[in-house]
């Protein structure tokens, strides 16, 4: 009997170590195809606006990263009882909260690494099209000091945003996972049931 019940966790164990590797296939893939294409929809859209407008852009796709980088931060940290505490209450979004919180290393590496990092690809390349429409014409004798400058700019807004966004996560982390979970029900739509 004991054999049989050995050979049933290993078993178990082995299905999860799958689950696992196909999960790192698919969010490659994903991170692939969701930043070729996210970053081929930005360039012709920076292309067609003003600098304003731009720039603004920019700062939202910034933004993005900073948020989501925040949101998979707190799913790490946050401690599921708050959770099943308003689950039992039938708090709207509180399931969806535990289940955020249950796979924590599945949301937060989509959040940080899938999300977070292509916003990062996709701000260093919304930057230098900016540089380009705006200092096309001038000759910068081997050094790009706009594109520096920008690309300082970009990397410091975008890492002082995300260091910023890890301390709520931490402070405030039950918090924003549960107001993710209220979002994700709205979305959704319907009674609050997984």
């Amino acid at each position: 009997m004991d054999k049989e019940k050995k050979e049933v966790k290993l078993k178990r164990k082995l299905i999860k170590k799958t689950k696992g590797n196909s999960w790192i296939f698919y969010v490659t893939i994903i991170s692939f195809v969701l930043s070729a294409l996210l970053i081929m929809i930005t360039s012709k859209t920076l292309k067609d606006v003003s600098i304003a407008t731009a720039f603004i852009l920019l700062y939202i796709i910034i933004l993005i990263g900073i948020i989501f980088d925040t949101i998979g931060i707190s799913v790490a940290s946050a401690n599921i009882a708050t959770f099943h505490s308003m689950a039992s209450k039938k708090m709207y979004g509180a399931k969806k909260a535990i289940w955020l919180v249950k796979n924590a290393d599945k949301v937060s590496s989509f959040c940080n690494d899938v999300i977070g990092d292509i916003c990062g690809v996709i701000s260093g390349a919304a930057s230098a099209l900016i540089i380009v429409t705006l200092f096309s014409n001038i000759s910068t004798n081997g050094i790009s000091w706009p594109n520096l400058i920008m690309s300082g700019v970009v990397a410091s807004t975008t890492v002082g945003g995300k260091a910023i966004g890890k301390k709520i996560a931490v402070n405030n982390g039950e918090k924003i996972v549960y107001k993710t979970g209220v979002v994700i029900q709205f979305f959704i739509g319907g009674k609050d049931n997984k």
